[in-house]
């Protein structure tokens, strides 16, 4: 059976490697920033390769015949390296992209590079701040300390964020538009700060913003490598049934 490694982290990555487990050897490799990862279901290696030179090396020791990147559309290293270690061992690679959000009427968007400029776009009048972004990002706010920040994660983020007013929140989603209409208006929120994701699984504080009037500073999607991708994890199912036959079907 041809052997295939899925670079997940996310949802989609989970149900990819349950479609294709059935007609391939499938590893799924986890970042291992989550101290707790939901079940995977497949054989799963957790960590860093050690670049794109690592990734090669593993893709040869292993003889990998497909790479698969399904990580967070947010993850743009991890990409680069996943296309630079495809050419250079000439393994194939496929790629599931997410589509992202596009704001729709009555959206209060500004729309920014980083979560640097997202921090420097709050400005100095004290506001009430929803960090939705993860553990590992929120220490970019540290330069805005003016500010109460409500931070949800699903891991604990230590150390705590070095600023006076801040409350924390564990929690794993897929968050709803009403449960996140509740929380926005519980913790009076003045604005959330987002990445765009893309996805059901976290638009809830979008759709509930919009309908609370609040503002979203939305953290714009990275450059990615350019590979033959697909939107769903149906559509990339198919793609890689017709790129790499299994073995059975071809009577080995």
């Amino acid at each position: 059976m041809k052997k295939i490694l899925i670079l997940g982290g996310t949802t989609e990555a989970r149900q990819l490697a349950g479609k294709l487990v059935e007609d391939f050897l499938v590893t799924l490799s986890l970042a291992g920033r989550t101290e707790s990862p939901v079940a995977q279901g497949v054989p799963v290696r957790s960590g860093g390769f050690g670049g794109a030179d690592g990734l090669a090396a593993y893709l040869r020791e292993t003889d990998t015949g497909l790479l698969i990147d399904a990580t967070h559309p947010y993850a743009a290293r991890i990409s680069a390296n996943a296309a630079i270690a495809a050419r250079k061992t000439s393994v194939p690679i496929l790629a599931l992209r997410r589509p992202g959000w596009d704001a729709v009427e009555g959206d209060g968007w500004l729309e920014v590079d980083s979560v640097a400029d997202a921090a420097r776009a709050l400005g100095d009048v004290p506001r009430r701040v929803f960090l939705a972004l993860g553990r590992q990002e929120v220490a970019a706010f540290e330069a805005a300390p003016q500010h109460h920040y409500l931070i949800r994660s699903v891991d604990p983020v230590e150390p705590k964020l070095g600023v006076p007013d801040a409350d924390y929140l564990l929690a794993r989603g897929p968050f709803g538009e009403t449960d996140e209409r509740m929380l926005l208006e519980k913790h009076h929120i003045d604005v959330v700060v987002s990445k765009n994701s893309g996805g059901a699984a976290t638009y809830g504080k979008i759709a509930a913003a919009r309908a609370l009037g609040i503002e979203v500073v939305m953290v714009r999607r990275p450059d990615l490598p350019e590979v033959p991708s697909a939107e769903t994890v149906e559509a990339l199912a198919a793609m890689v049934c017709h790129f790499v036959e299994p073995d059975a079907e071809r009577g080995v």
